[in-house]
């Protein structure tokens, strides 16, 4: 099935991508949690969305083509990125407000560029559910471009990521620079959503992020155990997303966010069973 998978150029470029998606998205997505950040991922997605409709407005209404859909997605999602950050210096208090006004924003956006690209279309749907023809070549390297700024980011200040994620206090009074770090954070995290949204669609990106990540804390012992889980669970659920999605002909987000939930399902069930077989032991003894 593999094979026949890896028989034409696009879907090479689309196998490829998924593996690295696999691996970036679960990867961030393990910090996102730890700082009990999920919903960034959401609103910036929503943000994204708003990105991809203006580059289909602008392809469809005037003779700019230089601003894709892929494109304006990326730029609206980093610039949903530094808008958040902006916010959690206004709202030094409520610093999470920032992240329902950008969500807001992007699907206010997002409903006004639809209606002027002329409503919803075949390119807009693999867009919002993924899509396993999609990806072109020049996608491909943007996506590997990703992936290695975001793999590399994270082994430079992996111990400066781990530091905010677990004890976000002691990182902002510490020689850290907790501010700079957290903002790095954030782009990478706006920069993953749009390599992932090809694949998995920008409606169920988080997903990837957080679904896998959920599923390895429920059995893993400790944080670097968590990160290899959760890019384990990400890459078996993107893998056999797009072939079930390819030999079934739907689109694969909703495959591989399907296969997700099944691994974390049964990840609860072994937690539960586990934690039920030592308290019987106990009470025997």
């Amino acid at each position: 099935m593999l094979a026949d998978l890896l028989e034409f150029d696009f879907l090479r470029h689309t196998f490829i991508t998924g593996v690295l998606i696999g691996l970036i998205g679960p990867l961030l997505g393990t910090f996102i949690v730890v700082r009990r950040l999920s919903l960034i991922a959401d609103a910036l997605s929503h943000v994204t969305l708003g990105g991809i409709a203006f580059g289909l407005f602008l392809e469809k209404k005037t003779a700019i083509t230089f601003i894709t859909p892929f494109y304006g997605g990326m730029g609206f999602s980093v610039l949903g990125a530094i808008l958040i950050e902006k916010l959690r210096d206004i709202y030094k208090s409520y610093q999470e407000i920032g992240i329902p006004i950008i969500l807001s924003s992007g699907v206010g956006l997002s409903v006004i560029f639809i209606s002027l690209a002329d409503g919803f279309n075949n390119d807009l749907f693999n867009y919002l559910f993924g899509s396993v023809s999609a990806v072109s070549l020049h996608d491909l390297y943007t996506i590997i471009g990703i992936s290695i700024i975001v793999i590399t980011m994270i082994i430079l200040f992996y111990k400066e990521l781990v530091t905010l994620s677990f004890d976000e206090e002691h990182a902002r009074i510490s020689a850290i620079h907790a501010k700079r770090i957290h903002f790095l954070f954030i782009i990478l995290t706006a920069l993953v959503i749009a390599a992932t949204m090809r694949i998995v669609g920008v409606l169920l990106v988080s997903a990837l992020m957080t679904l896998p990540v959920a599923a390895a804390m429920r059995l893993a012992k400790g944080f670097k155990q968590t990160l290899f889980l959760s890019v384990l669970f990400g890459e078996i659920s993107v893998v056999l997303g797009l072939i079930f999605g390819f030999y079934f002909s739907i689109p694969p987000g909703g495959t591989i966010v399907m296969i997700a939930v099944a691994i974390l399902l049964v990840a609860i069930m072994k937690n539960n069973l586990f934690s039920y077989q030592r308290k019987g032991v106990s009470s025997n003894e």
